[in-house]
């Protein structure tokens, strides 16, 4: 057999006592009963012991069983209380439920089956209420939880959105003074070219053997430097999508042809072959030449410099959609894997050492990568270290306008060879 129910009976009539003890005896239940004949009595067993189930005498000396019931509800006392009353009545019936009685019989009605039936509901009411009241609670709980999480996110959002503006005005702080500080260096830099130009001319008078070579590295030094600035500029200027297409027909054959004689003198330096395959029904596209041009001279430089044997590669040919592939490819150290998907980051290149064999800025890729998006293009690139890099551009044969602004994402794909 299960546990005895605990029942407390307040009822201060000792005849009606025995007959409630008498009904629940002969129920099918298992009880214990409890019996005080007042509230204060009540009360204090309330408060020492628990019970399953409370049967109050709705007439009390010193309490009315509506008042009790209303100062047990309001101090938290959730069981089941069932009113006894001497007369059935609607309006009584309605204030005890109103006030939180489970239910309520009339003392002339009292039975083992009514008793049995009204402490069964009693009992199954107080245990789904219970329930309802824990499920409750635990919703409250989720809830407050979530709007303590949404109050996180939205704090979140609000610092992230503060630190993206706050980074989008530094952005455009150091693009700003890039193209300035870059506009100031051209001024005197081309101020310098011109007058070693014109001392080497030997127009204003002889100069001996020495100085004609010290005026000569001034002009070459000079030119490097300018050269870099220029990559400053236009790489604040892609940065801050300001740099338009002058768009014009190019003949790309003539365009590769006159890029490879003026970095000759490069590759003859280091004993390097600079070849170039054509395959293209019509050289001619659309596009600007300019740029154009510092695409091809960036990657083919690149390759120079990183190429100490061997020989460059240019291959120009059709794809089958009408676009066009350029190919430079050569037979240098290579690119090591894990730094394939950094080498078109501005001040990147994969030797980050200070005293690096081959010096430079690490601009000309980031530029590249920035002008070919521009153009509506992609660059793929295929390396593996110690057997050389290529380089693959895929160009629209007739590219459009650029819009007012364009997408800073490059079309870069870094395959490890297979």
């Amino acid at each position: 057999m299960g546990e005895a129910l605990e029942i407390l009976l307040v009822d201060d009539d000792a005849v009606d006592r025995m007959a409630v003890c008498r009904a629940l005896a002969r129920a099918d239940l298992l009880v214990e009963v409890t019996e005080v004949t007042s509230a204060e009595q009540a009360i204090a067993n309330l408060k020492s012991r628990t019970y399953d189930c409370v049967f109050l005498d709705y007439r009390l000396p010193e309490q009315d069983g509506l008042s009790l019931i209303r100062q047990w509800r309001a101090e938290g006392v959730s069981i089941p209380l069932v009113v006894l009353t001497g007369q059935g009545d609607e309006q009584i019936a309605v204030d005890l439920m109103k006030a939180g009685a489970s239910d309520y019989l009339v003392k002339t009605r009292v039975s083992p089956d009514r008793l049995a039936l009204l402490l069964r509901n009693a009992l199954r009411m107080y245990e789904v209420e219970r329930r309802e009241a824990k499920v409750m609670a635990q919703l409250q709980q989720t809830n407050k939880l979530l709007t303590q999480q949404n109050e996180e996110l939205e704090r979140q959002r609000r610092y992230i959105e503060d630190q993206n503006l706050k980074l989008l005005e530094a952005y455009r702080v150091k693009s700003e003074f890039l193209a300035t500080m870059s506009h100031e260096l051209r001024t005197p830099l081309n101020a310098i070219l011109g007058f070693s130009q014109i001392l080497d001319s030997q127009s204003k008078g002889p100069l001996t053997s020495h100085q004609a070579e010290m005026i000569k590295r001034i002009f070459t030094n000079g030119k490097n430097l300018l050269n870099l600035v220029n990559d400053i500029l236009d790489l604040s200027k892609l940065e801050a999508q300001r740099l338009t297409l002058n768009l014009a027909q190019v003949n790309l054959h003539s365009l590769v042809q006159s890029t490879l004689l003026d970095l000759r003198s490069l590759a003859d330096g280091k004993a390097l072959t600079l070849k170039s395959t054509f395959q293209l029904s019509n050289p001619v596209v659309v596009n600007d030449e300019h740029r154009l041009r510092q695409v091809l001279t960036n990657l083919v430089s690149n390759a120079i410099k990183f190429t100490d044997r061997g020989q460059v590669h240019i291959t120009l040919t059709e794809t089958p959609s009408d676009q066009i592939s350029l190919t430079v490819a050569d037979t240098g150290i290579g690119i090591a894997k894990e730094q394939l998907p950094h080498i078109f980051e501005a001040f990147r290149q994969a030797d980050q050492t200070i005293r690096r064999p081959r010096p430079g800025t690490g601009l000309g890729l980031a530029i590249v990568q920035s002008l070919i998006s521009i153009m509506g293009g992609t660059i793929v690139v295929n390396s593996q270290q110690g057997q050389g890099t290529t380089f693959v551009v895929t160009l629209p044969r007739q590219i459009s306008p650029p819009p007012e602004t364009f997408s800073q994402e490059a079309h870069l794909t870094a395959q490890p060879p297979t």
